[in-house]
């Protein structure tokens, strides 16, 4: 008679195991804050993590429309370029057209959602991949928001290049989305991007519609053959992402107050970075909002921290890089079976 030898873990162990693993980037992105306060008091201070969040506030809006798309088996590469467009659109609507806060907002939602119903067209009806489609939009979004002004950023009083002056100004109502504070403490952007996160989540979490976004990532043939839309629920995806992208731009506009060329330069990299963090937030190995918009939070408290700590701005990406590797190897390794 021969016994085997192979043993297993109990049950207590496996728990354990699991529980770490759901909750190992709170618990980094705790020791982190601990760490950032002990070497910066002033770190810990109410104002400087309402900062955090107004600085992350467009990241997450922007991370949770990349989300949807993962969700449905696509990847949106275009949502820095369609967020840096509507700054430049939003400045040029009330700077040269002389358009009011409320019509200037609703003209650079509406172009979002053209951009990525058209995003999705390119992807569903002409077949292009999903990262090729959203990529040539990038692309062709950053030079064409270079070209009513010449390369140059809006501002009132500027010259077009037919050299015409501008005769507009922004309206100063549209500078309350990025600039006001709720009870003078909290930053309205903070509050939209909560209102977002939670309207997203309901949706994705909720509804039959969120189901089915996520049976289309599972295995579109499988959802088409239950009756699932996917074309149609893949096309909705890219237009709920170019929706957010673009209210992220405004956002910026608001907060800046100019058409800056420039605003929109790492936003991709830092919603996409959000979005993967997302993962591991909670265990859940796929993508989901409360994980983005945490895991925006964690890349803000770590930039926010090494800047007071006056970290070299040149290390900052790697330290950045190696504290998102850490943290997802960590999270996706810890408890696996051996």
């Amino acid at each position: 008679m021969t016994y085997s030898t192979t043993t297993h873990p109990s049950p207590t162990r496996t728990s354990l195991f699991r529980e770490t693993r759901r909750y190992a980037l709170f618990v980094l992105l705790a020791l982190m804050v601990v760490g950032f306060w002990y070497a910066q008091p002033a770190f810990i201070r109410s104002a400087n993590l309402f900062s955090i969040l107004q600085a992350v506030s467009v990241v997450a809006i922007l991370g949770v429309g990349v989300s949807i798309t993962m969700a449905a088996d696509g990847f949106d590469l275009s949502v820095g370029s369609i967020a840096a467009s509507s700054v430049m659109a939003a400045s040029y609507a009330m700077v040269v057209w002389q358009l009011d806060a409320a019509e200037t907002m609703v003209l650079v939602l509406l172009m979002g959602a053209l951009i990525g119903l058209i995003n999705g067209l390119l992807i569903v009806r002409v077949g292009v991949p999903d990262l090729l489609a959203t990529l040539a939009s990038m692309f062709l979004l950053a030079g064409l928001q270079l070209i009513p002004t010449g390369g140059r950023s809006i501002t009132a009083g500027m010259v077009l290049p037919d050299g015409s002056s501008v005769p507009g100004a922004y309206d100063p109502a549209f500078l309350i989305l990025g600039r006001s504070r709720l009870f003078d403490t909290i930053p309205l952007s903070v509050v939209v991007m909560a209102i977002v996160a939670v309207l997203a989540w309901f949706l994705m979490e909720r509804t039959r519609w969120g189901r089915v976004f996520y049976a289309i990532g599972g295995n579109e043939t499988a959802a088409h053959l239950a009756g699932a839309a996917t074309k149609r629920y893949r096309l909705w995806a890219y237009i709920l992402s170019g929706t957010l992208a673009s209210l992220g731009g405004l956002i910026v506009a608001s907060r800046v107050g100019r058409g800056d060329v420039s605003a929109g330069n790492s936003l991709l990299l830092d919603a996409v970075a959000a979005s993967l963090i997302g993962y591991a937030v909670l265990d859940k190995r796929r993508p989901h909002v409360i994980g983005t918009v945490v895991g925006a939070i964690f890349v803000g408290v770590l930039l926010n921290g090494l800047t007071m700590l006056n970290a070299p701005y040149y290390t900052q990406d790697f330290v950045k890089g190696v504290v998102l590797v850490g943290a997802l190897a960590l999270t996706f390794g810890l408890g696996k079976k051996r």
